[in-house]
């Protein structure tokens, strides 16, 4: 099954659930969402996300400079995205039960085209 419209859905509920365990940078992110088990996450969906996150005031964002390299971004969890993941989490949990009630239900017979 390809998961890429299911990952569509999902992306900012899983993006808020990685920064509620800790905040990161982009790659980081990415990487988390993958080690997760969401390995067909694309790198620019997870981008597009922060900003679009960060943009409706669900995170905060700060720099921290690096040694070896360019300055990383780093994206943080705030009230506003705290009290959004708690609202999509029971949102999923509806979603997810009765998904898996349609799914786990046992086939009842049906009738045969043409019997009669």
């Amino acid at each position: 099954m390809d998961t890429t419209q299911l990952l569509k859905g999902v992306l900012d509920v899983a993006v808020l659930a990685v920064l509620r365990q800790e905040d990161g940078y982009g790659y980081d992110i990415v990487r988390r969402l993958r080690e997760a088990g969401l390995g067909d996450v694309g790198d620019a969906s997870v981008y597009g996300t922060l900003r679009r996150l960060y943009a409706a005031g669900s995170l905060s964002s700060y720099v921290v400079p690096s040694d070896g390299g360019p300055h990383r971004k780093y994206y943080a969890i705030n009230p506003q995205g705290r009290a959004s993941l708690d609202e999509q989490h029971a949102t999923w949990s509806e979603f997810s039960a009765a998904m898996s009630g349609l799914l786990d239900s046992s086939p009842t017979a049906s009738p045969s085209i043409g019997a009669e």
